[in-house]
């Protein structure tokens, strides 16, 4: 391995930026909510790694940095699946909300006026 390898400062760089991706799995799991979440930014992350994935395969000498690529859009896939089961939670939560007041009586006791 020569000095500089730049597969080495590659796999940190992954590494580095796959840190993140537990942290945001776990928010998602315990705020159960998408608020705050950008689907957008979480698609151009799956897609920028399907793309590093592409690059590693079509490149001549397969690394061990494939790894740390299929490991981080495995990571960004939960989170995007995270986002949809959340934002159904709060479509539903927001449904049960708008029922709920609708159903409550006016707090002047009239008809609303």
């Amino acid at each position: 391995m020569e000095l500089f390898d730049t597969r080495f400062f590659e796999m940190l760089f992954l590494i580095c930026f796959g840190i993140s991706w537990p942290m945001n799995i776990v928010k998602a799991v315990r705020g159960k909510t998408s608020k705050g979440v950008s689907l957008w930014f979480l698609l151009v992350c799956f897609i920028g790694y399907i793309f590093g994935i592409i690059a590693k395969l079509v490149d001549d000498t397969l690394s061990y940095t494939l790894i740390f690529y299929c490991l981080n859009i495995c990571m960004v896939g939960t989170c995007v699946v995270f986002y949809f089961i959340n934002a159904h939670r709060d479509r539903l939560a927001d449904e049960a909300a708008q029922a709920a007041a609708g159903s409550q009586p006016t707090s002047d006791g009239g008809d609303g006026r």
